[in-house]
Parts: structure tokens; C-alpha cells; sequence
């Protein structure tokens, strides 16, 4: 009698990512994108797998990617970095709004479409892009002199301090303190001023508090014993601290400037970006913009080598490096500065003192 042939029977591996509902991957892609620390966060995630490629791409995830997803460096710029800040864009990103509007206005020249941009982005309550639109107001950036508006900058300024915007807060400080666009009030101003150093020594203590995971675990896994508690930001910086927070006796980090300012300075610094004839960026190493007419930004009364966009950029590069440069016109042009501690800003199209900073 024939022996009867055992069926082999094979038994398929099955892949628990497989069996993931979309809409459960979907809500762990946006909890990812929101707290991506730099673009390679986000682009690890789309090379992975197909579908990870393509739930990756939903609106719903790209809609909540946070800045530093949009953090990319001036020298990889291309036209598909330009079409995901779009899709972003288009998906109602708030911050691929601004970021993109940040890059046309000042890189691309592309100035309707940029301001554009950042005032879709101030709609929503941006307080990055209101204080942007505070300072194109109080510059007349993109036009003449005559464009400015004092009162629309201030009104602007004051909407992104209400959100928390710590450098609007002390703009708005400077603004108050100098009558500028609007009604001199000394106290207030200075109220304000000391609320925008609180804020941010607030800000920077708790980022001192946040301890690096991933190196204790390096740690345990090299040496295999608990390491103390590793905090990012708690060794003093000296001169590189943050300028501000001395009038506290403090000396901390500084705080990160946002990822679309890094873009605007490194793209002007590493020529892919060329200013125009007369044209300066602003002094100060945190902000990255630069003048869209000569002699736009105001210079620096006491020494007049440098410029800034605003009030409040002038007040931090000051403490952080200006107040150990900053030589007296006197003695290289004949011209008496002052002898106020940080100097006024001067308009070099018609001269007049716009205001000492305190």
C-alpha cells in the first residue's frame, strides 16, 4: 500500500508593523515630526519603507512638523527642498508658512510672495511672523523710506509679546522707552524690559533642566554603571552667555535663534545669496537679515560700524560683543557719539536720532 506524502506547510512570518491600523501610524508620525530635532529626524522616517514614505507624506503629519523639521541648511537649499516646504505649506503648516516667507522675502527677493506668506502665518497667530512683520514695518523693508509705519510696528510688536515672543516683548520695551511709534512711556518700558530678561532667564533654566537621554544610555552601554545625570546647557559659556541676562548677575547660554534666521545668515555668508551694492546684513549674529535698500537699517551713534533692523537686536549683540568693540566716533571720525552706556541708532538717510537705548 503507497505511503501517503506528508504536505509540507509553511507558516508566513507575520509582520506586526503590517497589521498597524494607518490611522494609529498616522498619529505616531505626527507626535514624531512635531518633536523632530533637525530635518534628518523627519527624512530617516520617509527612506525607511513605502509605507512609511507614503503615511509620512499625509497632511495631517506635515501639518504638525515643528521648526526644526524645517531647520535646513542654507547650502543644501534645492528645488525639492522648496516643494516640501510647500506641501508643508499647502497642508496648513503654520511654521512652513513663515519659514518660507522668511526665505523669499529676504533670499529669493521675492517680496509680494513673502510677505504674503508670513501674514498667512500671523493670521494664525504666528508670534515669529508677527514680530518679522513688526520689523518690515518699522524698516519699510521691501519698499522706500516712506513706507514705514511706526504705528502698525508697535501694534504688531505688542500682539507677538501678548504670545510670549520674548524679543517683540523687548522691542516693545525699547518702543515705549523712546517714544518711538508711539507714546513715550519710560516706566512701562522699562517694565517691559525687565519682563523680556525674566522671561528668558525663565526659558533658559528650563532648557538647563533637560537631561540627554541618549548619553546615558551610551554611557551604560560602554561602561555598563549608571552615569550621573547628564544636563545639556549648565556649563558657563563666558563670553559666549547670554547677553542680556547679566543685568541678573547670570551668565548662561545663549538662546537658539530660530531655524529660518540660521538660513538667512548662512545664506548670505556663504555667497549663495549676494547683497547688494550698499546693502548690510544686520550685526547681530542671531537675526540674518539683511537690508532690501541702502542705508535701511540704523548704525550704531557711538561708532557707526554697525547696523541692526531693530532696537531689540541691537540691545543683545551690545552685551553679547559690541560693548568691548564699540569705539567712540571721536576718535576716528572727529564726531562726539554720546555718552549714553549702549548708544543711540541713527538713520544714516537723514541723521536724526530715532532713540537712545538704556
Amino acid at each position: 500500500m503507497p505511503q501517503r506524502k506528508r504536505l509540507k506547510t509553511s507558516y508566513a512570518k507575520s509582520d506586526l508593523f503590517d497589521e498597524l491600523p494607518d490611522d494609529i501610524v498616522v498619529s505616531i508620525l505626527c507626535k514624531l515630526s512635531s518633536s523632530a530635532s533637525c530635518p534628518s529626524d523627519f527624512i530617516n522616517i520617509l527612506i525607511t519603507c513605502k509605507r512609511l514614505n507614503r503615511l509620512a507624506a499625509h497632511p495631517l503629519v506635515i501639518s504638525k512638523a515643528g521648526p526644526k523639521t524645517f531647520a535646513i541648511k542654507a547650502k543644501n537649499w534645492s528645488d525639492s527642498a522648496h516643494r516640501f516646504l510647500k506641501q508643508c505649506l499647502n497642508a496648513g503648516n503654520t511654521e512652513a508658512s513663515y519659514t518660507l516667507g522668511m526665505i523669499r522675502f529676504y533670499c529669493l527677493q521675492n517680496r509680494v510672495s513673502g510677505a504674503s506668506l508670513m501674514a498667512k502665518a500671523a493670521i494664525k497667530s504666528h508670534a515669529p511672523a508677527l514680530y518679522s512683520l513688526a520689523v518690515m514695518q518699522f524698516n519699510g523693508s521691501g519698499g522706500s523710506k516712506n513706507d514705514k509705519d511706526l504705528r502698525a510696528g508697535v501694534a504688531l510688536c505688542a500682539r507677538a509679546a501678548v504670545l510670549g515672543h520674548i524679543d517683540a516683548l523687548r522691542e516693545l520695551g525699547h518702543c515705549l522707552q523712546d517714544g518711538y511709534g508711539v507714546a513715550q512711556n519710560i516706566t512701562e518700558g522699562r517694565r517691559l524690559l525687565i519682563q523680556a530678561n525674566a522671561r528668558e532667564l525663565e526659558s533658559t533654566l528650563r532648557s538647563m533642566l533637560k537631561w540627554q537621554p541618549q548619553r546615558q544610555q551610551l554611557h551604560l552601554q560602554e561602561h555598563r554603571q549608571p552615569q550621573p545625570l547628564q544636563y545639556t546647557s549648565c556649563v558657563i559659556m563666558g563670553s559666549m552667555g547670554c547677553p542680556l541676562l547679566s543685568d541678573f548677575g547670570c551668565n548662561v547660554p545663549a538662546r537658539e535663534g530660530h531655524p529660518a534666521n540660521q538660513f538667512l545668515r548662512e545664506w548670505f555668508e556663504s555667497g549663495r545669496g549676494v547683497l547688494g551694492p550698499n546693502l548690510r546684513l544686520c550685526s547681530h549674529s542671531g537675526c540674518g537679515r539683511p537690508e532690501t535698500r541702502p542705508h535701511e537699517f540704523r548704525r550704531c551713534s557711538v561708532c557707526g560700524k554697525v547696523n541692526y533692523c531693530s532696537r531689540g537686536c541691537q540691545a543683545l549683540d551690545w552685551r553679547l560683543r559690541h560693548k568691548t568693540e564699540c569705539i567712540p566716533m571721536e576718535q576716528w571720525h572727529g564726531v562726539d557719539g554720546g555718552d549714553n552706556e549702549i548708544g543711540g541708532m541713527i538713520e544714516i538717510e537723514d541723521g536724526d536720532n530715532v532713540g537712545i537705548l538704556q
